[in-house]
Parts: C-alpha cells; structure tokens; sequence
C-alpha cells in the first residue's frame, strides 16, 4: 500500500485524473477528511473537499505505474 498527496485544481484536472486511473488495472481510494471514495468516480470525487491537498491511496496493482499516471497531480 502507498499513498501519495495530490491537488485537484479544475474540473479539467478532475476528469483526466479519472481518466488516468481509470486505465489502471489496481485498486485506490482518494481520502479527504473523514471520507473515502473510489479514485475512479468523478462523481465521488466532487463531493470531497479539493481546496485542500487529498490523499491517494493505492491498495492493489503496480504501484509504481498509477504513480506515473497521476505524476501531474502530485504534490511534492
């Protein structure tokens, strides 16, 4: 399992985050606060709180191959 710290700025970077994950074959969840949705729904997404820095959190797959998806999202 890792997690990574990733920022959310637009709409536009909100459809292709779930584009980017959803062509990964794993498993991960985005956390902000107290909730916790799938990483792969848009809808799920919105309700989160993205004023802030959310959590990525990968349960199943390549780690290192979401990483390289998500590599515009993340905040270092």
């Amino acid at each position: 399992m890792k997690t990574l710290k990733i920022k959310l700025s637009t709409i536009n970077d909100v459809r292709d985050f779930v584009s980017a994950v959803t062509a990964y074959d794993g498993e991960a969840d985005l956390t902000s606060g107290r909730y916790v949705v799938d990483a792969k729904s848009i809808m799920g997404i919105f309700s989160l709180d993205l004023s802030e820095p959310i959590t990525l959190t990968v349960h199943s797959g390549s780690e290192a191959e979401l990483e390289k998806l998500v590599e515009k999202f993340t905040v270092r």
